[in-house]
């Protein structure tokens, strides 16, 4: 294994960090709720990856069991307990658990716990998830075909 391609190719460096501060409002949802913080978008990462901060109030429930061809996914849990299924089993992930889903793998998550849950979400290449995240929860008038186009439109694919 090598390191990938030169992406800089200056001798200098150049300052072009992004800061992102811990007390910034959630880009979705309310901040102790049901909250998606954007901590680095794929515009931002050039395409590299996206992560973003979920905050699950207590029962929020999540996603059906699914399953992506083109980016991976990965759970890292900060605070709570959320439930990951592995494409086999529901596991009980606590802080400091983590979950790598490759392309193609089977898997949900979701806080069934009487508690509030934090996690990060990590997708490999970054794609554009935030129009996904801003507009999912907008589907419930859309028709079969609506729904299957936005699903298809965003790389996520229900198996149940």
């Amino acid at each position: 294994m090598s390191y990938p391609p030169q992406v800089y190719t200056g001798d200098n460096g150049e300052i072009n960090a992004n800061f992102r501060p811990s007390d910034t409002p959630p880009n979705v949802g309310t901040a102790g709720k049901d909250a998606i913080h954007y901590l680095a978008t794929t515009v931002i990462t050039r395409g590299e990856f996206g992560l973003y901060r979920f905050e699950m109030k207590a029962k929020a429930g999540g996603p059906k069991t699914h399953y992506h061809k083109t980016i991976s996914e990965s759970f890292y849990i900060l605070e709570g307990t959320v439930r990951l299924f592995n494409g086999d089993q529901w596991i009980d992930a606590r802080k400091g658990d983590f979950l790598h889903v490759p392309q193609g793998g089977l898997h949900a998550f979701r806080n069934d716990s009487d508690a509030p849950a934090e996690m990060l979400l990590l997708f490999t290449p970054g794609a554009p998830r935030e129009e996904y995240f801003e507009q999912v929860s907008q589907l419930a008038d859309a028709t079969d075909a609506e729904r299957a186009r936005f699903f298809d439109e965003h790389d996520s694919y229900f198996v149940d």
